[in-house]
């Protein structure tokens, strides 16, 4: 992509700049910019027009510039992206609202492989070491106990599926170890299937394990695994993807057996370890069954950890009102892209142009709006969300960890991915089919928890620059789920009201192809001054929207 003379000048002055956490506002030069912004009267959308389609191209060749690298969660380029936003943040005067002062709130990551010789098993004492008797997943922790086998390990309520269940009932894992398959499903399903069902009405091995209190995993190979299993064993010693500390997604060690161990757990048993395996090559798995009581196993998984540093970039446009001050409408987007990755021969950054360097650059405008005036009464909360694309988790840490009082914020307005339009050109390709048109945005959730909400939104939308509101991903059997899929999730599981604008699916989504030149940069403009619009609206509104609708089960995850 395209060089400017200014990504330079910014990366040099970025990088003297020392590390994110230390990029911290000036006490005295905020409080003399905050005199500036002088409490005005109301229009009827605050300083909306003031967002350009050229400012926001502006910044947009920035943040998806290939100087970025792709914006991972954790890179140099992602932190030279925070450092760009807090940059702007401070000049505009904005307070800062992360941590010690400064516009980041810091997130510690890790990651690690095994570390071979503290990782151990052993089947009715006797011993099986890491590699040759079995590999181990990266969960650090120690499980012994008796033993029960089963099956695929599903449990699906709709179905009548329970892979627990025994000739004499439901067999009890708590304080057991389970046996399953890997990577098996309950016959005549697929992973798709499995999908489309709700969190509650699903749980697969490792949530049903953990919910009913076992002790840990061991899964049984299938013929490829075993094909495989050396390369296997050195994958588990490579560190593995990064985590949020103190979070990872199955909090009990696992482990995958060797043939070897397999016929030792089943040695003895109704059903023999050579069937076990054949069953693991067929998918014609046998009703669960409890383990000779005398039979114990006992494993441990030792890691070595590694950390990193990360950050969501916060901050604050203080309202003017003494009381409304102390409620915030939060604004929000996430700044990770996918980073790196070698793809062929050509182009291997993907610079994340649509998703979401078009939401964050839209905040960054919004931010700017709000500094030049009027204020509003509310307080405006700016939240820029790291690790999006890893399973929410700067959203996810910003609720868990708020800098503001999170009952205090009356709505979250999430903004991922608002720079893409169907044309004559594109409109042809399967992959567009769901791609909005220029005049055209889907609002998904708006209606979901708050009627006034709902009503407030469609309200602004027809007294300003009437888009077209698309609301086909709010029904509740939406095979995509969305409503789940960015940083306004986990806003909307603390109980706040949410609205969270999208263009669709296209062509170019996570693909080396998302880049500058094909943002439609008018309808950004126009979706931007949008959301601006009613956030203004809701800052200056008498009351907050009041939640009166509980998520469904399919869209809460419950």
């Amino acid at each position: 992509m395209k060089k400017s003379v200014f990504i330079s000048l910014f990366l040099t002055g970025a990088l003297a700049l020392g590390t994110p956490a230390g990029f911290a506002q000036k006490k005295d030069g905020q409080k003399e910019k905050s005199k500036a912004v002088a409490a005005a009267p109301a229009t009827a959308h605050g300083n909306a027009d003031a967002i350009t389609a050229a400012e926001l191209k502006d910044f947009l060749t920035f943040i998806a510039s290939d100087e970025m690298e792709g914006r991972d969660t954790p890179s140099r380029g992602l932190d030279t992206a925070a450092k760009f936003i807090a940059f702007n943040l401070s000049r505009w005067g904005l307070r800062p609202a992360g941590d010690d002062g400064t516009y980041f709130q810091r997130i510690t990551l890790k990651r690690g492989g095994v570390e071979p010789v503290q990782t151990k098993a052993e089947i009715n004492g006797a011993s099986f070491p890491f590699g040759e008797g079995f590999i181990a997943g990266r969960n650090p922790g120690t499980a012994s106990g008796t033993l029960v086998y089963a099956g695929h390990g599903w449990a699906i309520k709709s179905k009548g599926i329970n892979a627990y269940q025994g000739p004499n009932g439901v067999i009890d894992v708590k304080d057991r170890i389970v046996v399953i398959h890997s990577g098996a499903l309950p016959k005549g399903m697929n992973f798709n299937d499995l999908r489309k069902l709700s969190a509650d009405d699903r749980l697969d091995p490792a949530t049903y394990a953990l919910q009913h209190g076992a002790r840990g995993l061991i899964l049984i190979p299938n013929p490829a695994m075993l094909n495989t299993w050396e390369q296997r064993r050195e994958n588990a010693l490579q560190p593995g993807g990064w985590q949020m500390a103190g979070s990872v997604a199955t909090p009990m060690p696992v482990i995958t057996a060797s043939a070897a161990m397999v016929k030792a757990l089943f040695d003895g048993e109704k059903l023999d370890g050579e069937a076990i395996l054949k069953a693991a090559a067929s998918a014609e798995y046998p009703d669960a069954f409890e383990l000779g009581a005398a039979k114990n196993a006992s494993f441990t998984v030792a890691i070595n950890t590694e950390t990193a540093p990360t950050q969501n970039v916060v901050a604050v446009f203080d309202g003017s009102d003494p009381v409304l001050k102390n409620e915030y409408v939060a604004i929000g987007a996430h700044y990770d892209h996918v980073g790196m990755k070698k793809v062929g021969t050509g182009d291997r950054i993907f610079n994340g142009a649509d998703d979401d360097g078009s939401g964050t650059t839209g905040v960054l405008a919004i931010a700017e709006a709000f500094a030049k005036g009027p204020r509003p009464k509310r307080s405006i909360l700016f939240v820029w969300h790291c690790g999006e694309e890893k399973g929410l988790w700067g959203s996810d840490y910003f609720t868990d960890h708020p800098t503001v009082p999170l009952n205090q914020v009356i709505t979250q307005l999430n903004i991922d991915m608002i720079g893409r339009s169907k044309t004559e050109a594109n409109k042809d390709k399967q992959a567009n089919r769901n791609l909005s048109g220029p005049n055209e945005i889907y609002v998904i959730g708006s209606k979901m928890m708050s009627t006034e909400l709902g009503n407030l939104s469609e309200a602004v939308n027809r007294s300003y620059l009437n888009l077209e509101f698309n609301y086909k991903y709010d029904a509740p059997n939406d095979p995509e789920r969305f409503f789940y899929r960015s940083d306004h999730y986990n806003y909307a599981r603390k109980g706040v009201p949410i609205i969270f604008y999208f263009d669709g699916v296209h062509e170019d989504y996570h693909q080396v192809s998302d880049e500058v030149s094909k943002i439609d940069f008018q309808k950004m403009e126009k979706v931007t001054r949008t959301i601006y619009a009613t956030a203004w609206e809701l800052a200056n509104a008498a009351k907050r929207p009041a939640v009166d609708k509980h998520l469904s089960d399919a869209l809460s995850g419950n």
